[in-house]
């Protein structure tokens, strides 16, 4: 706990396809602010686009790490490192990574040793980028959080345990994302172009107006290695024409029912939790959040539908203050938070 005169300084940490974010908060003692967040404000963040390296066996840890100790040294001189009295040795550090849960074996192997050796840190989270996206938009209450962008998942708890719904990938779910709704949107263009049912001639046409005759789509889309993205870089025009097209309508409203199925598989039953929505697909707008609300109400009517509070990396940053004041109440979990014993200071 905090000590007058001494400065908790927490790190949180966000990994994924868009690149390494690095804060740094200062932490005080108690549970956190009135509205149970316990929120801790960044005080300056360093950010890297080049993501972390992935390689046999997961997440690479000496690149993580190779990257993360100089954006430590810069931020604390950044703030100063005796700002307020306190020290330059972090109190916690909270990871959030994409394929924590899968691809994350070597980093909950080498990471908390490592952080110990280098910068004397004692308490360390380990947190998939799910975690932290819902400690980013609700904080430590009992809800679900749907994470929305190219791909999709939905993370739930009543604070005992995690419920986790779909993040299987395009090929094997990520229903209702934007892979998917692009997906579905080409499809409607090539049954157009084909002739056959169920077509949509208007997608047709945004279709080659975005990537060309017909005819290359299979020669532009299956060689590239970013498919997902490339996919969901349609879904604005599926969007788009929703208001005036039936067939991009429906898939408009097909997507928010998946989005509404993942988050009633994992909101806790009873009580009074809250579902929030984080990603690109908010940007799509009322031909998505209409359906989506009316399909949230229906199938959830215990629940409040929320905006998200805060992004991932301030999720990452609430993680380690409640880390370092005793305060989480996340629960914990070996692959989505893992908390490895606490090390001698």
């Amino acid at each position: 706990m905090s000590s007058a005169g001494h400065v908790n300084w927490v790190l949180g940490v966000d990994s994924g396809g868009s690149g390494l974010r690095v804060a740094l908060g200062s932490a005080g003692g108690g549970s956190g602010n009135a509205d149970g967040t316990g929120r801790v404000a960044a005080l300056a963040t360093v950010t890297s686009a080049e993501p972390v390296r992935t390689g046999p066996s997961g997440i690479d840890p000496a690149d993580l790490l190779g990257r993360l100790l100089p954006a430590v040294e810069s931020l604390l001189a950044t703030v100063g490192a005796h700002r307020g009295g306190g020290t330059a040795r972090p109190a916690a550090v909270a990871i959030g990574a994409a394929g924590m849960a899968s691809l994350g074996d070597a980093l909950r192997a080498e990471l908390p040793a490592a952080l110990h050796g280098a910068l004397g840190v004692r308490k360390v989270a380990l947190a998939a980028d799910a975690v932290t996206a819902y400690a980013g938009a609700l904080g430590q209450r009992p809800g679900a959080v749907v994470a929305a962008g190219t791909g999709l998942i939905a993370l739930g708890t009543g604070l005992t345990d995690w419920r986790r719904a779909d993040g299987w990938g395009h090929l094997l779910g990520d229903c209702g994302g934007g892979a998917w709704i692009g997906r579905a949107g080409l499809e409607a263009a090539l049954r157009a172009h084909d002739g056959r049912s169920g077509g949509s001639p208007a997608l047709l046409s945004r279709m080659e107006d975005a990537f060309g005759p017909a005819d290359g789509m299979p020669g532009l889309l299956y060689p590239r290695t970013d498919r997902p993205a490339l996919l969901a870089s349609f879904a604005p025009e599926v969007a788009r024409c929703a208001a005036d097209d039936p067939v991009a309508r429906n898939i408009m409203s097909a997507a928010a029912r998946h989005v509404a199925e993942a988050a009633e598989a994992v909101c806790p039953a009873s009580g009074s939790p809250e579902v929030a929505l984080t990603g690109g697909l908010l940007k799509l707008g009322d031909p998505f959040l209409d359906p989506l609300r009316a399909e949230l109400a229906r199938r959830l009517p215990h629940a409040a539908p929320v905006p998200a509070a805060a992004d991932p990396l301030a999720g990452a940053l609430l993680v380690a203050g409640a880390l370092a004041t005793d305060s989480l109440r996340l629960p914990r979990d070996p692959h989505l938070l893992n908390i490895p014993t606490e090390r001698d200071g």
